[in-house]
């Protein structure tokens, strides 16, 4: 009787392709519908004819060669029969390539999402990869609105601040999943590879709902490699001119029902002083990486994956005479890391339906750091968990995530700093709704609430709830906005840049019952415009402006961490323009950011904040054949926390590669105007023998140059 009903429920499905940017027709666009294993092509009007389709809710995918897919879910029988929709393609070139976002749960379209994201993209890490292969400290640093702040002379340690705030406001996520958090967020930079990523997602501003409260800054999400249609096996050999040796592979394979990736590498860089100061600009390293990865796609409805993550770490920075064996009297000072990190992923999705899915999400890390001074040893691990179950429903109209997740935190320190001992747990439930309200405008609201276990000082006594709102707008086919803004918090903590300046040294205790978690409000909005000026050339700038107000700030005393009587805010304005014509692509990025401290009824600049960045990037690429690049970046003075102004610097990179069908060969220079802040003043008072160390606001290591190969053998 069902089938009968069926066949007799016969609909029609018309549709009319264009381009998006100069709405042309785009005949031999071609139509699928997944689930009836239908597949048709439009016709020379651009029109698309679907018959003899049966009642119900079906998938629609409409593509055409060099143009983002349309994907969208269709209801017949449809409430007027005689509709011809109208779908539009944009090209997929540049910024108007369509980018599906990970970090909002809905795997969504970039431009249909309300809330403010940035994605890099395969394409872009590619080339990113051949200039650092051993880090994303690069990849970071060359951000708008993300700025790379060393926070040791001699180890090359470093944090990343966004929009002008310190590095524990920030969330470092991978895969969605908060593996570089507390403890283990130290040397994180410097020890992630971006060859094993496919894109890398940015949120600027809160981002609390889904991610908690320690997003007030923002968060950085990388995403993993998952296995493709074919077979894939690169293998990366790469020499640096300031003693640098990167070798890494990586393997991925699909089969039926299974699938793999496996990632490692080895990173090695001898103890570096091109200042001839008697200290390291790049220190003695020696890293090990494996990564290993098994899919699963049990049938129609369950699929998942599990992971782990291992890395191995010896970091040896100070005296250039005490790392070659020769230590005495005068020269004796050394900074000495190892670290071991583990961490297990697991991620399950069970699709409900063609609309509605829920998603398992754990990681369990374990983190162990020993640094060594002369005369201080401080060693401690972390073991750390986060779990997570979310329901995601994408309608016509309206998409929800709700979930709830749980998060411990637990640091031990071995005697005598036992006293630094640290756990948190932290329950949290979410709920988020994105309401396509007209073709012109989305909303999307969320609410989270956390209670977390020990509670801090009041007012707060642990328990936060957190509203967020964001809308886009789509002003024309050219222009869009989006507005937001929302609630966040940060439970207080010993870990952040002026722990790890002072290297743990003297640090009292933290007791979070004494002391109130710092609380914030932020804002941001943007104006975004794009076009096709013609075939071959594509032009997209974007214009933000931010605000956040971080209440009562934690900050260190005495060698202690108190609630600062006041207020941080920092504001500012990051500009965006992407110029693409065919193979050549221009990139302009300007970054203003002020951000000052309001304690004590005083206002003073944030030390260590740069008010003005630039950067420029040309780039010159035939695909499969060569790529040309060259970039600038300005960096503006900042005040540093003595009193004094760091000067402004500029440096200039430049990279030539060649690629063949499994070969490509490529040559990178970086801060070829040879910018180090050791030309223009010392980087430590005192004496050698024990150096007290000033803020580090410039590169360190000069002219560095970089050349490698890359063999592809399966892609």
């Amino acid at each position: 009787m069902l089938l009968s009903c069926l066949i007799m429920a016969q609909n029609t499905f018309k549709a009319k392709v264009t381009n998006d940017q100069t709405k042309g027709i785009l005949k031999g666009a071609n139509a699928t519908i997944p689930d009836l294993k239908i597949s048709v092509s439009a016709d020379t009007s651009g029109l698309i004819t679907i018959s003899n389709l049966p009642n119900g809710k079906f998938e629609i995918e409409i593509t055409y060669v060099g143009f983002s897919k349309s994907k969208k879910i269709y209801s017949f029988p449809l409430k007027n029969p005689d509709q011809i929709f109208e779908i539009s393609l944009e090209p997929s070139t540049g910024e108007l390539a369509e980018v599906t976002i990970q970090t909002t749960r809905t795997n969504q379209s970039l431009r249909d999402i309300p809330t403010r994201i940035e994605a890099l993209p395969y394409e872009e890490l590619d080339e990113k990869s051949t200039m650092r292969p051993g880090d994303i400290k690069m990849l970071l640093g060359e951000t708008t609105g993300i700025h790379v702040q060393q926070t040791s002379a001699v180890s090359a340690n470093a944090s990343f601040r966004i929009q002008g705030l310190d590095s524990r406001y920030t969330q470092l996520l991978q895969d969605g999943m908060p593996l570089y958090s507390g403890f283990s967020g130290n040397l994180s930079l410097l020890q992630i590879s971006p060859l094993d990523l496919k894109q890398v997602e940015f949120i600027k501003g809160s981002a609390s709902t889904l991610y908690g409260g320690s997003a007030i800054a923002g968060l950085v999400n990388l995403i993993s490699k998952t296995p493709g249609k074919t077979p894939e096996l690169t293998f990366l050999l790469n020499g640096t001119s300031a003693k640098g040796t990167d070798a890494s592979g990586y393997y991925s394979q699909k089969w039926q029902h299974t699938g793999t990736t496996i990632f490692g590498a080895y990173n090695h860089n001898g103890a570096y002083d091109p200042s001839s100061t008697g200290l390291t600009a790049i220190p003695q390293s020696t890293r090990f990486t494996v990564n290993p990865k098994v899919f699963l796609d049990l049938d129609e409805h369950n699929s998942g994956w599990f992971g782990v993550n291992t890395t191995y770490e010896s970091r040896y920075g100070g005296d250039m005479q005490v790392l070659a064996g020769k230590a005495d009297n005068i020269h004796q000072y050394f900074e000495r890391n190892k670290t071991f990190r583990f961490s297990t992923q697991l991620s399950f999705t069970h699709k409900l339906d063609e609309e509605s899915q829920i998603n398992f999400k754990n990681t369990i890390g374990y983190f162990d750091r020993q640094l060594d001074q002369p005369g201080f040893d401080f060693k401690g691990n972390q073991l750390s968990s986060f779990s997570e179950v979310n329901y995601v429903r994408n309608g016509e109209k309206a998409s929800w995530v709700a979930g709830a997740n749980l998060i411990t935190d637990n640091f031990t320190a071995e005697p005598p700093q036992s006293s630094l001992n640290y756990s948190l747990t932290t329950i949290g439930a979410f709920v988020q709704n994105t309401y396509r309200a007209t073709d012109w405008f989305s909303l999307e609201s969320g609410l989270r609430l956390d209670d977390n276990t020990p509670a801090p000082n009041k007012p707060s006594n642990g328990i936060f709830i957190l509203p967020r709102v964001n809308a886009l707008f789509k002003l024309s086919r050219h222009l869009t906005s989006r507005i937001g803004g929302g609630l966040g918090y940060k439970m207080p903590t010993l870990f952040n840049d002026e722990s790890e300046q002072d290297g743990y040294q003297n640090i009292k205790p933290l007791n979070i019952g004494n002391t109130q978690a710092e609380q914030s409000y932020g804002m941001n909005g943007d104006l975004n415009y794009r076009s096709a000026l013609s075939d071959e050339t594509i032009i997209n700038i974007n214009q933000l402006f931010f605000y956040t107000y971080v209440d009562r700030p934690l900050i260190l005393q005495n060698n202690a961490f108190i609630n600062a009587a006041g207020h941080l805010a920092t504001r500012g304005t990051e500009t965006n323009i992407k110029l693409v014509m065919d193979e050549l692509v221009f990139y302009l990025g300007y970054t203003y950011t002020d951000t000052k401290q309001h304690f004590n009824g005083q206002s003073t600049i944030q030390p260590l904040t740069p008010k003005n960045q630039l950067s420029f990037d040309a780039t010159y690429e035939i695909e499969g054949s060569y790529r040309f690049g060259v970039e600038s970046f300005y960096t503006g003075p900042q005040l540093l926390n003595n009193g004094n102004t760091g000067r402004g610097y500029t440096t200039f990179g430049l990279l030539v590669q060649k690629m063949w069908k499994h070969l490509d060969v490529f040559i990178n220079a970086e801060n070829l105007t040879d910018r180090r802040q050791t030309r223009w003043s010392n980087i430590y008072t005192g004496s050698i023998t024990s150096p007290n160390f000033l803020d580090i606001y410039a590169p360190l290591d000069g002219v560095v140059v970089n050349a490698g190969i890359r063999i592809k053998l399966l892609n």
